[in-house]
């Protein structure tokens, strides 16, 4: 059996249970049929060469690390990856802060990956790259004579054409992402968006009469959409046994009689928490009568600590917070909390099952698989109700389980909030059944299996553990 060669800009500590599906589902492919695991180490080199791969052999998977030069980081991670692709891929033209040194440093550094990868690879491994820090990989490969399968799949959305051709390196990129076999997409929306930029640059052509297939003058290659998922049935046991947690006991005895409606989001401008906090407000502002009797907790871990815009946000974000409870508080009730640190997975589990109403409306989203996680942790009996915004990736599935919101409409989310918490125990089972039934039969290790399925028919379907 050909190995499973997987290669992603960061690698889970092979010392620590997997925390994200995506790492439970790679594990476990890798662990099947053996293979590598290759990335950044999350440390950097300073000035020196980053030196040979750092190898551990786990079973029948091997971790291949690599650090980075400061240079490196700079110019790869935080600038071209980071300042460039991920507010463009998100809507945020305004944010982007394109420099042809950083460009440079990422193609420069998807080099140097290949360079370190191509001596491991043998002829029938197949290989799954992912995200939008190795987009060049496949085609630096190409270019030291690899012929293997070659898969991408790309965690966050990708734009509309007039949205992507703004990228100065717009064309370079497309043309090397043709490299690959199999190009995968959260949405069908996104993957259209992606021929549309193929056909917009001139890059590569469709095929006529076989859909999602586009050729070059050289070559042939698939795109599709991909809808990731979560570890469902794990999550719904973690949620159910969250109640027996004494810091989840001693949170439930602090809300009273409270129904608590609850945000959790990594701080990015993506997220929409600003938009959320209006909405959030407006509700209490219409809805007086939901005074003392409803509860927003909204958990957001700072992210990327000593970057400009991220550190206005989070002042943004406190002093709204700050203003909703010091203006519409009282004595004897708080009307939001806001959490800036990081909980466990045990613990957010216990939370989304206590929740009453589930906010999850980012301005853009690839996926956004908290919206997913509320659905697996709801009490099928009592369930939850989300509030999702129609710009997420999750929306295309949950349409029919969920209240889609404009996250830009201020006063649709307030009314998405009344209705959510006055909703009957009748209309929120039946939104939950459809949301449930449609994560079940879409969930990580389905989507695993239909990815690589495509990229390399042989691989064995695989089985979550029990």
């Amino acid at each position: 059996m050909s190995r499973l060669i997987v290669v992603s800009n960061r690698v889970p500590n092979p010392d620590r249970p997997a925390a994200g599906g995506l790492a439970v589902a790679v594990q476990a492919a890798l662990r099947d049929r053996g293979g590598i695991w290759m990335g950044w180490s999350g440390n950097s080199c300073g000035e020196r060469d980053p030196g040979p791969l750092r190898i551990r052999e786990e079973g029948n998977i091997t971790y291949a690390l690599t650090d980075l030069s400061d240079r490196d980081i700079a110019e790869y991670y935080q600038g071209f990856a980071n300042s460039v692709l991920w507010p463009l891929c998100h809507y945020r033209i305004d944010l982007t802060d394109f420099a042809r040194r950083d460009a440079a440093g990422y193609f420069r550094v998807n080099r140097q990956f290949a360079e370190r990868l191509a001596p491991m690879i043998r002829p029938d491994d197949v290989i799954w790259i992912h995200d939008y820090h190795l987009i060049p990989l496949a085609a630096e490969l190409r270019q030291m004579g690899i012929e293997n399968q070659i898969g991408f799949f790309l965690h966050i959305p990708w734009p509309a054409p007039d949205v992507y051709l703004t990228l100065p390196v717009s064309e370079r990129l497309l043309q090397s992402m043709t490299a690959f076999d199999l190009l995968g997409f959260q949405t069908a929306a996104d993957a259209e968006n992606f021929g549309l930029c193929l056909k917009r640059s001139r890059v590569a052509k469709p095929v006529a009469g076989q859909p999602g297939l586009f050729e070059t003058p050289d070559r042939q290659f698939t795109v599709d959409a991909f809808p990731i998922g979560i570890d469902v049935a794990h999550f719904t046991r973690t949620a159910r046994n969250a109640a027996r947690n004494p810091t989840m006991r001693r949170f439930k005895d602090s809300l009273g009689d409270q129904q608590v409606i609850v945000g959790v989001d990594r701080l990015d401008y993506t997220k929409g928490i600003p938009q959320r906090l209006a909405g959030y407000r407006r509700f209490l502002e219409n809805n007086p009568i939901w005074a003392g009797k409803v509860g927003y907790l909204q958990i957001t871990p700072t992210s990327r600590e000593g970057v400009a815009e991220y550190d206005a946000l989070q002042r943004e974000v406190a002093e709204l917070a700050g203003r909703i409870a010091g203006q519409l508080g009282r004595l004897d009730w708080t009307p939001v909390r806001y959490v800036n640190r990081a909980f466990g997975q045990h613990i957010l589990a216990g939370i989304y099952r206590m929740a009453r109403v589930g906010l999850v409306t980012p301005l853009r989203d690839g996926m956004n698989l908290v919206a997913k996680e509320f659905i697996a942790a709801q009490d099928p009996a009592d369930p939850g109700v989300l509030v999702l915004s129609r710009f997420a990736g999750a929306a295309y599935e949950l349409e029919g389980g969920a209240l889609l919101v404009n996250p830009y409409d201020e006063e649709g989310m307030a009314n998405a909030i009344a209705t959510a918490v006055s909703m009957s125990l009748e209309r929120r089972q039946e939104l939950h059944a459809y949301a449930l039934a449609q994560i079940e039969a879409h969930d990580i290790f389905g989507w695993c299996d239909a990815f690589l399925t495509r990229l390399a028919p042989a691989i064995p379907e695989l089985v979550a553990d029990s």
